[in-house]
Formats: C-alpha cells, sequence, structure tokens
C-alpha cells in the first residue's frame, strides 16, 4: 500500500501556508502526513524535510504545491529527485503540473534535469576558466599541485552551490583556506568577470526553479 506525504514551506513567520496545505489535502494527501515548515528558501537546514523523506517509502507519492517549496535551487531539486527516484519514491508538484506517475511528467522532469546538468556544466567552465587566466597572472603561484586540485574541486562545487563548509569538506581542505582563496579573488581583476557570470548562472537558476509554475497550467483551482 502506498501513501501521499504532503510538504509545504513558508519563508518567515507571520506567512501562512494554509494555501499549500488546503491543496494538498484535496490532493488525496491526511492532515496528519503534511509537513509544515517555515524556513528561507537559503537555508539548508529543514528538520521537517528531512523528517518526510525518512519516512517515505518506495512506491510513496510526495506532492507539494510548487517546485521551489520543495528545493533550494535546480541543482537541489535534481539531488532530492535523484534521491526519490533512486528509492522508488514519486514526486507530484501541483502548480508545476508535474508528476511522475505519469510518463508526461517524467519527461517533463526528465527535461528540467538535462537544463539543469546543461547549467551545472557552464559553471564549472566558467570556475575553471577564471582559476586559469588567475594561475596565468600569478596569483596562486607557488601552490603544490595536490593542493590546487583540492582547491579547484572546491571552488567547483561552490559554483554549483554548494555552502563553502561543505565544499572545503568535500575537498579535503580546511575552510579557511576557501575563504582565502574567495577573499582573494574579489581583489583580483582578472576574476571579475567570472564572479559576474557565476551571479548570472545562479540567477538565472532561480529564476528557472521560481518562474516555471508561470509556464505550466494550474493544476489546482
Amino acid at each position: 500500500m502506498s501513501w501521499k506525504f504532503g510538504y509545504a514551506r513558508v519563508s518567515r513567520d507571520g506567512q501562512t501556508p494554509e494555501q499549500q496545505i488546503t491543496a494538498l489535502m484535496k490532493a488525496g494527501v491526511e492532515r496528519e502526513n503534511i509537513f509544515v515548515e517555515t524556513a528561507s528558501g537559503a537555508n539548508e537546514k529543514r528538520p521537517e524535510l528531512a523528517k518526510m523523506l525518512a519516512k517515505a517509502r518506495r512506491d510513496d507519492i510526495i506532492i507539494i504545491w510548487k517546485l521551489d517549496r520543495l528545493a533550494r535551487s535546480m541543482r537541489n531539486l535534481m539531488d532530492i529527485a535523484d534521491d526519490l527516484k533512486a528509492r522508488g519514491i514519486h514526486l507530484h508538484s501541483l502548480t508545476d503540473a508535474i508528476d511522475t506517475t505519469t510518463a508526461s511528467g517524467q519527461l517533463t522532469f526528465h527535461l528540467l534535469a538535462a537544463l539543469a546538468q546543461f547549467e551545472r556544466e557552464l559553471v564549472i567552465e566558467r570556475v575553471h576558466a577564471g582559476l586559469a587566466r588567475a594561475r596565468s597572472a600569478g596569483r596562486v603561484g607557488g601552490r603544490r599541485r595536490t593542493e590546487q586540485a583540492k582547491l579547484d574541486h572546491a571552488m567547483a562545487n561552490i559554483g554549483r552551490g554548494m555552502s563553502r563548509a561543505k565544499a572545503a569538506k568535500a575537498a579535503g581542505i580546511s575552510r579557511s583556506t576557501v575563504q582565502r582563496e574567495l577573499a582573494a579573488s574579489k581583489t583580483t581583476p582578472e576574476n571579475k568577470d567570472t564572479r559576474r557570470e557565476l551571479t548570472q548562472a545562479k540567477d538565472t537558476d532561480k529564476r528557472r526553479l521560481n518562474g516555471f509554475a508561470a509556464h505550466r497550467p494550474q493544476a489546482v483551482s
């Protein structure tokens, strides 16, 4: 027997999740299976989301009001979607008309995944190009090749949207090393274009996630 779980999120105190909760209940989610969170879009800590994901099992369906209620970015959305797919759990976004229990819903989600992958590859390419320009200017000369490779890996993860602390841990270097690199890049003329490109890429990513519903038919009246 499969279960339906709902997730609702508001960004700050004073906002009400009632519209989301009502829509989720109309979609067949029992009130006790709706997890409500108050957290900004940039907040990595979402205990209610973690509880719901831990409770869901194979063939269950997770229902949300909009994609941007579930994820902080397109990258984060794809990470969650990959985890759900691996566990055999379906995802249904009411406003975005995405339902991975249907063939058309799976196709739409695969297109989103392809766009996210393309965006990630562009960001990585821009980061590497900026680092190469900085090295050619002599800014990072003298660093051992192994250390530079770790730093490049951390900077690439930051470009994908990972936090500085997590990027440093994943690369096996200290957070202070990453902080120094970021601080130095802010004062290096060669990196201005790269920083601007990264910002533009992240803004595009957010607009695609937040604006996707505007181009989809409304599934809930």
